[in-house]
Parts: structure tokens; sequence; C-alpha cells
């Protein structure tokens, strides 16, 4: 059993760290450009493999951790609802789908869980990732109820799914460099789970400050 999770802890590093130096290559070339789609399409894929992974090997047995399990559900949606957001660009669809609201929905329940179990843990006085769990259940279900939001709007706000795609991406990018710190760089302090966020964060409303003053669809083609 050790032997195949060692082996599925390869795997998820390998993509994970094909997923970080896409995303970066992905974050500095000129935005909608082909190697900037080429670069996202190997980032969502080696991002969704490596979380994937993460998933099972979070359920084996000795190695179970809820916390780490969540954040791959996190990170997947991320990767999911990235790509999803370009779907809503022109007139490529009318309403929001099923699967669109699925993937938001099943993040949207999973983050009210990370944020329940965190303000247990604080009120308790458990300890362990109790911050963690309030503070990504909160950015999960800040994300997941401005995706609904954007569901209603984006024909009115045309630029509302270049905004959701930046945010989504970047934010799984953030997903990559904090498991970079974490178990790469062994720095497993709440600063290095948490930084990575805050200026991702920063990163994020830079971006939806300057797409507010675009006209519609700059950057679609």
């Amino acid at each position: 059993m050790e032997t195949l999770v060692k082996i599925l802890i390869y795997i998820h590093a390998f993509f994970g760290g094909l997923g970080l130096i896409s995303g970066i290559a992905g974050i500095a070339v000129k935005k909608g450009s082909k190697l900037h789609k080429n670069s996202g399409k190997a980032f969502s894929y080696s991002m969704f493999i490596s979380s994937l992974v993460s998933l099972v090997i979070a359920r084996m047995p000795g190695h179970e951790n809820l916390f780490l399990f969540l954040i791959g559900v996190y990170t997947i949606y991320l990767v999911l609802a990235g790509n999803r957001a370009l779907t809503f660009k022109g007139d490529i669809k009318s309403s929001a789908d099923t699967i669109d609201k699925t993937i938001s929905g099943t993040m949207l329940g999973a983050s009210v869980l990370m944020l329940l179990i965190g303000i247990y843990q604080l009120t308790m006085h458990k300890g362990g990732n109790a911050v963690l769990f309030a503070f990504f259940g909160g950015f999960g279900l800040y994300m997941t109820l401005k995706d609904f939001y954007t569901f209603r709007v984006f024909k009115e706000k045309k630029n509302a799914w270049l905004s959701s795609h930046i945010g989504r991406m970047v934010a799984a990018l953030i997903a990559s460099i904090t498991a970079f710190m974490v178990a790469g760089l062994h720095l497993q302090t709440l600063v290095m789970w948490t930084l990575p966020s805050v200026i991702g964060t920063i990163y994020i409303s830079y971006w939806n400050r300057k797409i507010k003053g675009m006209p519609s669809l700059a950057l679609a083609k």
C-alpha cells in the first residue's frame, strides 16, 4: 500500500510542477495569444490530474486528511470554473447550464463545510487547521456566490466572463504555488499557506479594475 501511495505522490508532484511552470508561463505572456491559450490548456490538465490524484491520496488508509481532500476539491473547482467561464463569452450560450451550476454548487457545499469546520474548531479551541479551514472556506464561498451572480448578469455585463476566468485561473495558480511552498519547500506555516492567496487577491483585484475600463470583449480574440 505504501508503495502505491509513493507512486501516487510522485504523479501528484510531477503534474503539480508542470502546472506551476505552465501557469506562470500563462501569466507572463500576452493574454489571448496562442501561447497563452496553450499554456492555459497545459496548466488546466496538469492541475486537474494533480488535484484528482491528491483526492485519492487524502482518503487512503494511514493518509486520511480531510483538509487536503477539500483543498483538492477547491483546486479542481477553480480549474473547471475558470475554463467554463470562457463559454460565457460573446453569444456562445444564453444561460448557465447544468454543468456550470453543478461545478459551482458542489464547491459551494464544500466551502460551507470548510467554513463550519473552521468555526467549530476555533470556537472549541481544537487547534489543527481551524484558521485554514475558515480562510479557504470563506474564499470558496465568496467565489461560488459570485459565480451564481455572474450566471444571472453575464448577458448584461459583457466582460463578466473575463473577470471570472482570470479570477479562477489565477486562484488555481495560487494553489499550485502554495503547494510548492508548503509541500515542496516544507515551509508549513500559516503565513506560507495564506500569503500567496493574499498576493493573488491583490493581482485579481488589479485585473478586475482594469477589465471595468475595457471595451466589451477586449481580450476575446
